[in-house]
C-alpha cells in the first residue's frame, strides 16, 4: 500500500518542504514543530539549481523570486592578496546550463516563503508549540488525532526521531565553527563584490561572502578549526575572542579582511555538527532526512539543498511504491547521492584551506582551468532532478 497520511517532525526547511512534496502527491499531512512561533536562526543561505528547481515545483520560487539575488558568479580569491583565483558562471549562465537559477537570499525569506505555501495548503496541517521529548508511534497518533503511514524526522541534528530508528547516526562535532556576521552593505567595503559570491581561501580558513538583496546587507561566513563547544547551537563571543579568533585563524590574512571581521556588528558563533553513520529509516514507516539523517558541513554550499532534495525524492518513493521498499530504496539512493556531495565538500576544504606547496599547485591549476571547465564539474550537483530519478 502507497503512503495515504504523514507525521513530519520539525518545521524548519527540510520538514516544510516534505511536506509540501508529500502534500502535492496527494497525501494527508500533520506537521509538528516544537517552536510556539516560527523564526529561523541563521542569516544567509545559497541555493543552488538542484534546490531551485524543487521550490519552482512546489510554487515556493516565485513567492520570493523577484527579492533574492542571483550572482554573477562563485569567485575563489585569495585572502591574503583579495586577488580572484577561479570562477564559476552563475547568472543567466548557469541557468541556461542547470535549468534553474541560483541565488542567495537571508534564511528567513526561503522559511516564510515555504511556511505561507504549508499554511495555504488544504492537504496539510500545522501544529506549533508541540515538544515531543520520547517519539512514539501512538504519541504522535495522539498528538496529531490520527494514525500516519509514514513518519518523517525532520527535527535537525539534535533529532529526537532517531529514537525510532534503529542504528541511527548521532550528532558529533566536526572540529570546525563558523563565525556569521551581518553588515550593513552601506558599511562593507569596496572590496566585497556586491553581484556574487566570493569564497576568500587561506591556511586553516575561509571566508564567505555575498549580498543579502532583501535586507540590504552582506552576509559573511569565517569557517575555522573550533573547540568542542558541547550542546551549543550559537554562541555571542566576546571581543577577547574575536580578536583571539583573527589573530590565530587569520594569520598571515590580507589586514582589511582582518579589520573587516574585527569591526563588524554582532558576530556570533557557531559550532558546526555533523552525524555519525547510521541508518536513515527503520525499513517500515520512519525516515529521517535533512540534517537529521547527515548534517553537513557548509563546504560545498549543499546543506539546506540536500534537505531540499531529500524531501522531494522521498514524496516520489513513496508515492510509486509500497512504504517500506520506498523507504529501502530512498535510503539507498539518498545516501549515494549525499555520499558524493560531502566527498566534493572535503576536497573544497582541503582546496580552500591548503597552505604551502600545495596552495601554490592549486592557484596554477586554478589559472589553467577555464571558466566553463570548473563549471562543468558541477553539472551532477546542480543539474540533478529531483523526484525524476529511477525507482
Amino acid at each position: 500500500m502507497t503512503v495515504q497520511s504523514a507525521i513530519v517532525v520539525g518545521a524548519g526547511v527540510a520538514g516544510l518542504t516534505a511536506a509540501l512534496s508529500l502534500a502535492e502527491s496527494g497525501i494527508s499531512v500533520a506537521v509538528l514543530e516544537q517552536s510556539a512561533q516560527m523564526s529561523e536562526v541563521g542569516a544567509g543561505l545559497q541555493i543552488s539549481a538542484n534546490g531551485a528547481r524543487v521550490l519552482d515545483r512546489l510554487g515556493v520560487l516565485s513567492l520570493f523570486s523577484s527579492r533574492w539575488l542571483q550572482p554573477e558568479s562563485v569567485t575563489l580569491a585569495s585572502g591574503a592578496t583579495l586577488s580572484d583565483l577561479a570562477t564559476v558562471p552563475l547568472g543567466r549562465i548557469g541557468t541556461e546550463r542547470w535549468g534553474a537559477p541560483y541565488g542567495v537570499l537571508h534564511r528567513t525569506t526561503l522559511q516564510q516563503a515555504l511556511l505561507q505555501k504549508v499554511e495555504d495548503h488544504p492537504r496539510i496541517s500545522l501544529k506549533l508549540g508541540t515538544r515531543i521529548e520520547r517519539p512514539s508511534r501512538q504519541a504522535l497518533y495522539e498528538e496529531v488525532g490520527m494514525r500516519a503511514d509514514l513518519l518523517v524526522g525532520a527535527d535537525g541534528v539534535w533529532s529526537k526521531m532517531r529514537a525510532l530508528v534503529p542504528g541511527a547516526g548521532q550528532a558529533k562535532f566536526s572540529g570546525f565553527a563558523a563565525w556569521r556576521f551581518v553588515i550593513p552593505e552601506k558599511d562593507a567595503p569596496a572590496f566585497i563584490q556586491r553581484n556574487r559570491v566570493t569564497a576568500f581561501t587561506g591556511p586553516d580558513a575561509h571566508i564567505v561572502c555575498y549580498p543579502l538583496k532583501e535586507v540590504g546587507a552582506i552576509n559573511l561566513v569565517a569557517i575555522s578549526a573550533g573547540e568542542d563547544p558541547g550542546h551549543a547551537w550559537s554562541i555571542s563571543p566576546t571581543e577577547e575572542q574575536r580578536r583571539a579568533f583573527v589573530g590565530r585563524a587569520l594569520a598571515g590574512w590580507n589586514s582589511r579582511l582582518c579589520d573587516l571581521l574585527l569591526t563588524a556588528p554582532t558576530p556570533t558563533w557557531w559550532p558546526l555538527f555533523g552525524v555519525s553513520e547510521g541508518h536513515w529509516t527503520d525499513n517500515r514507516d520512519v525516515v529521517l532526512i535533512g540534517d537529521a539523517a547527515h548534517a553537513m558541513l557548509p563546504f560545498a554550499a549543499q546543506g539546506a539543498v540536500m534537505a531540499i532534495e531529500d524531501a522531494y525524492d522521498l514524496a516520489a518513493m513513496v508515492k510509486s511504491m509500497p512504504v517500506g521498499a520506498a523507504l529501502v530504496r530512498y535510503e539507498a539512493m539518498r545516501r549515494a547521492r549525499v555520499a558524493k556531495v560531502r566527498a566534493r565538500g572535503d576536497f573544497n576544504r582541503f582546496a580552500y584551506h591548503a597552505r604551502g606547496p600545495i596552495r601554490l599547485a592549486r592557484d596554477a591549476v586554478f589559472a589553467l582551468s577555464p571558466a566553463t571547465r570548473l563549471a562543468a564539474k558541477l553539472d551532477w550537483i546542480y543539474g540533478y532532478k529531483a523526484g525524476e530519478q529511477p525507482a
